[in-house]
């Protein structure tokens, strides 16, 4: 299986928010992050099909983070979900 990655990942462990309108709000923890998009920790993700759009904003910053909009690229049964980040 060959590597399509534009972005170089960078391990980092933040808390975060992702919203969907038939998920709710929950709450999990990247796993890593590039300027492409990041990987969410949280089984309940995993509910959620490739293409599925959701909001994510980090938690727990000196400031209160943007929110992101970002698109499922790939989901991981029991882990959680790889997203990438949507053009503003």
């Amino acid at each position: 299986m060959s590597n399509k990655r534009v972005y170089p990942r960078t391990m980092m462990k933040a808390r975060i928010n992702i919203t969907h309108p038939g998920l709710g709000e929950v709450f999990g923890y990247t796993r890593d992050l590039s300027d492409g998009g990041v990987f969410v920790e949280n089984p309940e993700l995993a509910g959620l099909a490739p293409g599925t759009e959701v909001d994510g904003q980090v938690q727990d910053m000196p400031f209160e983070a943007p929110v992101l909009r970002m698109v499922i690229q790939r989901v991981v049964a029991g882990e959680g979900a790889g997203m990438a980040f949507v053009d503003p």
